[in-house]
């Protein structure tokens, strides 16, 4: 009785460490994704100045910026004496918290100066420039020029969180056909793409799962090998298949390039789960003269619904998300036909550093496959453990 006691004691013991291993594996999977997404929605409604300063984790606090500014032009000079002032405020009205750290009037050193130092001006003169952004430029020849002195300001900044970056995005007129055109693009891509591969595979899987004909192993082995095989040795090959017949670059080429590639994943996973329903329910459809299509359309669809689900989760998450595919079978020279992803690559290349509008058109894109995610990851679980238990 003691060393059962002790046995089960032991058993007790590992399965409280395994669970503790898997709970914090959970818990380690859910941080690499959700802090990742939390960064890019925080950041998209960051400044530029912000993005470049400090990381999205310092957007609630305050944080040290270098500002850009000019003080006033020659036209708000005036003689006081033998001497011409221009004077004035470098921060605009109603950023009054705005206090200077250090300033200069060089590129090349940027904190040169401290508030209420006086600095000597390339074309004579001098630029005293105080803790509020208040300053005081004199001269005893007049000033020249329109633009006024540029002087770069370090300043510890409050936080400032602005919808700025999606007004751009969304409702701007020199961005907003791009960026609408690239979302019913995606659109008009993932739909379609999703719901082929499901007729057709539906149709296969019910064939391997219950119908009885000769190669049924083999063919369900030839699946299985194609779920290994990368997409990237096909496109090429299925590339010169379309334009020799005639496809071309265009929706049709793209949804029969999606379709092929994800066919093998359609077809074991509704196979699986097919094969683990009773069979008793199918035997007595036979017998009381169910024929093989309403035997599929009747029992089996609708009994199937979770893995039809689920795999069009994933199908519409990869084809929303691709690039690579889209790019060899879809991009023309007009960009009518751009998606999403293919609009945010273009977007890096002509806009360089400005990552708030990065940011925003990146969390954009995942607007819709996060919404898909929350909504129907039950059937995602159900998907991922079709036919693995019977």
């Amino acid at each position: 009785m003691s060393d059962l006691h002790y046995g089960a004691s032991g058993v007790a013991g590992q399965k409280a460490v395994l669970t503790w291993a898997v709970h914090i594996s959970v818990g380690l999977l859910v941080l690499l994704w959700v802090v990742p997404t939390l960064g890019l929605f925080i950041s998209s409604f960051r400044t530029a100045d912000q993005i470049a300063t400090s990381g999205w984790w310092r957007a609630p606090f305050a944080a040290e910026q270098v500002l850009q500014l000019r003080t006033a032009g020659a036209a708000e000079q005036v003689q006081q004496g033998a001497v011409n002032v221009i004077e004035g405020r470098l921060f605009e009205e109603g950023h009054d918290e705005l206090k200077v750290s250090s300033w200069g009037i060089s590129s090349r050193d940027i904190g040169a100066f401290q508030p209420g130092d006086a600095a000597e001006l390339r074309d004579g003169g001098t630029l005293t420039l105080q803790e509020d952004g208040s300053y005081r430029m004199e001269s005893t020849a007049p000033f020249e020029g329109s633009r006024g002195q540029r002087v770069f300001v370090t300043a510890l900044v409050p936080p400032e969180l602005t919808l700025e970056n999606y007004r751009y995005m969304l409702l701007d007129e020199s961005n907003v056909n791009g960026m609408s055109r690239a979302f019913f693009n995606t659109l008009t891509v993932s739909i379609p793409a999703t719901v082929i591969p499901i007729l057709v595979a539906a149709f296969a899987a019910y064939a391997l799962a219950w119908m009885e004909f000769p190669g049924r192993a083999l063919l369900v082995a030839v699946v299985v090998g194609l779920l290994v095989v990368p997409l990237q040795l096909a496109l090429i090959p299925l590339l010169k298949l379309h334009l020799g017949i005639g496809i071309g670059k265009g929706y049709l080429g793209v949804w029969l390039a999606h379709t092929g590639f994800g066919l093998p994943l359609a077809i074991y996973l509704l196979r699986n789960y097919m094969a683990g329903l009773p069979r008793d329910i199918i035997e007595n459809a036979r017998v009381d003269g169910a024929t093989e299509y309403q035997i599929f359309t009747r029992i089996i669809l609708p009994l199937s619904f979770p893995a039809l689900a689920s795999f069009a989760i994933f199908q519409f998450l990869w084809t929303w998300n691709d690039l690579l595919v889209a790019k060899v079978f879809l991009i023309d020279a007009t960009g009518r036909t751009t998606v999403m992803t293919a609009q945010i690559v273009e977007l890096m290349g002509t806009r360089g550093g400005n990552w708030e509008i990065l940011a925003t058109a990146a969390f954009v894109s995942i607007l819709v496959p996060l919404l898909v995610f929350f909504f129907m990851q039950k059937y995602l679980v159900r998907g991922l453990l079709a036919g693995s238990v019977k």
